[in-house]
Parts: structure tokens; sequence; C-alpha cells
């Protein structure tokens, strides 16, 4: 039995631990609220992951620290960077493997918007650069080391286009305006993937130095997605409509969140590719089919509309 440090609840985090209790590991889940899924092996602990000497003490005898953490959006600069470092010093300390929930932001822009694992870094955007220097920084720390990279999440409690522009649209019965041109492909990655693929990575020496792609399905369009999934639960078909691209950036004069999202918007208004080969091949892992994180989102909402109607 070993013990791992999760900073984190999101959905990844929380599907981390699943996975690790479940093979008989317990965990230390670090968040600033304490909160997190209620397991007997999972304790939740309230801390500041940027404090490195109390990161440090929570990370003592942990084989793995595992950074699942998701800093306001609008402020990476300021907060990713402290938080980093207090990680890479706690698994530095402890010896442990520090496993890294990566994204594609680090790419930018790429030709005809296929990004492979071996995809130079050529982000030029603030927040890529910002995932490049931290995942640098984990690197020149002499600390095994490892990042998945996934795409947009899909799966129960995922945060994405999905969840914050498709769902609500669906249950409210109304169009959707979905950020870009609705009918290029895009990559869409299950979170119970990204995570089986973080904890199955974690302890394999092959892995560590390097990043490494959650297994993905081929890419669809945002409209594709918006059918699968409403063909499954048998309710009408969405209608989407684009968003100029000029809205969200005319909003982002004023509005903070508005210009963080319009800095990432060229994953929407091009092809968007993930492409995980490497990972699949070198560790025989495949990306889960497209019903099961559809099926999982359904029964999520299904959930939370009961216990509104008490």
């Amino acid at each position: 039995m070993s013990n791992h440090v999760i900073i984190g609840s999101g959905p990844i985090g929380s599907a981390v631990a699943d996975l690790l209790v479940d093979r008989g590991d317990t965990v230390t889940m670090v968040t600033r609220s304490g909160r997190g899924p209620s397991h007997p092996q999972i304790k939740l602990v309230a801390a500041d992951a940027s404090d490195q000497r109390r990161l440090t003490a929570l990370a003592e005898g942990a084989a793995t620290v595992f950074n699942c953490a998701n800093p306001k959006y609008t402020e990476w600069e300021k907060l990713w960077f402290p938080m980093n470092d207090a990680m890479i010093a706690a698994a530095k300390a402890a010896n442990a493997v520090y496993v890294i929930t990566g994204n594609l932001y680090v790419y930018g822009p790429q030709p005809g918007g296929r990004m492979n694992e071996n995809t130079p870094m050529a982000a030029v955007g603030r927040k890529g650069k910002v995932r490049i220097k931290m995942w640098q920084n984990a690197l020149r720390s002499g600390v095994r080391t490892v990042e998945v990279r996934g795409s947009d999440y899909i799966g129960a409690g995922a945060v994405g286009v999905f969840s914050s522009v498709l769902l609500p649209a669906i249950q409210n019965g109304r169009t959707a305006w979905a950020p870009g041109n609705p009918d290029l492909p895009h990559s869409f990655t299950y979170t119970g993937d990204m995570a089986g693929t973080m904890v199955a990575l974690a302890h394999d020496e092959r892995a560590h130095g390097r990043a490494w792609h959650a297994p993905t399905l081929p890419a669809i369009s945002i409209r594709e997605l918006a059918d699968r999934y409403t063909d499954l639960t048998g309710q009408p078909r969405l209608k989407i409509r684009g968003l100029p691209r000029f809205a969200m950036r005319t909003a982002g004069l004023v509005v903070p969140m508005a210009r963080e999202l319009a800095e990432m918007d060229y994953q929407f208004y091009a092809p968007f590719h993930l492409d995980s080969t490497l990972t699949e091949q070198t560790f025989g892992r495949k990306p889960t089919p497209l019903e099961v994180p559809l099926r999982e989102t359904a029964a999520s909402v299904h959930a939370t509309v009961a216990r509104r109607m008490g």
C-alpha cells in the first residue's frame, strides 16, 4: 500500500483518487477548502498549494505528487508558478514522482491543427508560455516527472465547451452559441482516460522525463458531439450557431474572462486534432468509447435534476 498526494479535487483529481483507492492505496487530497470525495482512504486537507513548507510536510513518505490543481483562469501568471514550485519541492523532498495534468496550450496554433507527443512547444500566448515554463521547471528540478496532456474534457463534472455551452442549451431547449465553427473537427478527451493514464504512467520509468497524450478518440465536430448526446438521451437535436470571432474579442476589452478565452480561440476557429498514437502504442492504452462519458454525463444530469426536485 502506498500513499499519494493529490492537489486539487476537480474531475481529474477525484478520478485519480478513485483509481488509487480502488487498488488499495491511500490518498492525501489537498485543496484550499479542504473539500473533496468522501472515502475512508482519502484524507482531505485544507492548505495553500503554494506553501512549500506545508506541502512538503504533507507529502512526507508519499510515492507520488499529482498536480491536478485548477487555479483561477484569469490569474495563471500570478498563481501557477508558486504552486508548481511548491509541488516540485514537495516531490523532491519525498523522492516522489511528480505527475502533472497538462493540456495542449503549450503547442500553440499548429499547421492543420495536428498535435502529437513530438510536436514542438511553440505557444505564443501568455497561458501557453506559462504551461511551457512549468514543464521546463519540473524537468530541470531533477525530480522524476511526467506530464499527461489532454484536450477539452468530457465526462461527468468535466469543464469545457460541452458542459458550459452545449449542455445548458440542451437542458433549456434553446440555441447554443458555440465559440468558433461548430462543424470543424475538434478533439475531446474523457476525464477517465486522462486520470487512468496519469496513474498508469506515474511509476513507469519509460514515461519519466517527457510529456504524453491521454488516449483520445479521433476528432469530431462540436455539432456531432451534441447530436451524439441528444440521440443517446432521446432529446431533440440541438440548434448550434457559431459565435463570430470578433464578439469574444470585443467583450475581452472589458471582461477579463472573455479576454482570456479570446487568447485561446484558435482552438475553435480551425481544426484541432490531438494524436495520442505514441502513448497508446507505448503503454497499450486505448481511448474509451464516446458513449461512456456521454452516458456518465447524462446520469449526472439526471441525478442533479432529481436532487433539485427533492
